[in-house]
């Protein structure tokens, strides 16, 4: 059986996919074997198919194995009969003989064109893992496809992976439209029934470091290290940083010029607030920092593991906790500390003297 052209067409496909030439010939030789049993039902033997790009040439077998006594007809062949074929054979051997399907109709034709493409698009799909398995934890540059009700599907990277937003990752307030460009973060990768199939977020606070890290080189060379990061997507987010050179200001080196490196990440957070904190080693100086915009009057550690109550002036109480608790809650979530909060009266009124300088308290 001649077919010069299909493998010339399978050699430029080789080309234009990039997958080697011995994973075509495999998927090919499982899918003549596939339309051949579907075409030949009924037939003895299993099929077996060579394949010789070369000489542009498949030929069909059928194999069976040589018995006493057949059980299996479509199997098997008695020794006597194979012996009739080729008379070296012993039970045990193969008997393997050349057939050519003159009717190899259309039908099979595309039951192993259908297959080819399967064995292509997984290829493409394991590819395309390889490809994506690395970028976890990585900002990308998306277009939205899809909008259902509830998840937002964009296609990432040539097209062959698709992005899944869940509603947890998505900002609320946020509007999202078909063919709109969009920055996520990866969270994680998977394989799909349909491909790669990557998790991304546009809430999670690995997104407000990747987006610094873009705006600011010091952060991208290591000398400004984010230490940790608290968000509320949509609201505000609580950014703890620190300079490995003493020489360079972390605070400054993420605000930019006239703000202009925090501005960049606040126009495509779409406005969430964000406050950029200097790290301390000390934990209860940390809360301090913590609370910020607020003004911290005393710190002081409290019995329990990790608990404290921050003083703050009476005026600057709400401030200190936010609406709606926000600012203390993401103070809370930055330091890894419970974080009791209250004004100087009334910490006063417990017998805290806040102006004291007690050893326990940072200022």
């Amino acid at each position: 059986m001649t077919n010069k052209d299909f493998f010339a067409a399978l050699a430029d496909l080789e080309k234009e996919k990039g997958i080697p030439q011995d994973v075509f010939m495999e998927a090919l030789s499982n899918a003549l074997v596939s339309a051949c049993k579907k075409q030949y039902a009924g037939a003895t033997g299993s099929v077996d198919i060579k394949l010789n790009p070369e000489k542009g040439t498949i030929d069909f077998y059928t194999v069976r194995t040589v018995v006493e006594e057949v059980a299996d007809p479509d199997n098997e062949i008695s020794l006597a009969d194979a012996q009739a074929i080729k008379k070296s054979i012993k039970v045990g051997d193969k008997l393997t003989e050349k057939f050519v399907p003159k009717d190899f109709s259309r039908i099979a034709a595309q039951t192993a064109k259908q297959v080819i493409l399967q064995k292509i698009h997984e290829t493409e799909r394991d590819a395309a893992m390889n490809e994506f398995s690395n970028k976890e934890g990585e900002l990308l540059v998306g277009v939205i496809r899809k909008i259902d009700a509830k998840n937002v599907y964009i296609e990432l990277g040539k097209g062959q992976v698709e992005g899944l937003m869940l509603p947890s990752d998505q900002v609320p307030g946020e509007k999202y439209n078909v063919n709109d460009k969009i920055k996520v973060f990866v969270k994680r990768v998977k394989s799909g029934y349909n491909g790669a199939q990557v998790l991304v977020s546009r809430s999670a606070p690995g997104l407000v470091k990747k987006l610094f890290e873009e705006e600011v080189p010091e952060i991208k060379q290591g000398t400004v290290v984010i230490k940790e990061i608290s968000r509320e997507a949509g609201a505000r987010t609580k950014m703890a940083i620190y300079s490995e050179d003493e020489r360079v200001d972390a605070i400054g080196a993420c605000v930019g010029n006239k703000g202009s490196r925090v501005n960049a990440v606040v126009e495509e957070l779409k406005g969430e607030k964000i406050d950029i904190i200097p790290w301390s080693d000390n934990p209860l100086e940390f809360i301090a920092k913590a609370l910020s915009p607020a003004k911290v009057i005393s710190v002081t550690q409290l019995d329990g593991e990790k608990t404290a109550m921050a003083v703050v002036p009476d005026d600057k109480l709400s401030l200190a906790i936010g609406k709606d608790g926000q600012n203390a809650r993401l103070a809370v979530r930055l330091t890894g500390w419970k974080i009791d909060v209250k004004s100087e009266s009334a910490a006063a009124k417990l017998g805290f003297n806040v102006r004291g300088g007690d050893e326990h308290e940072e200022v």
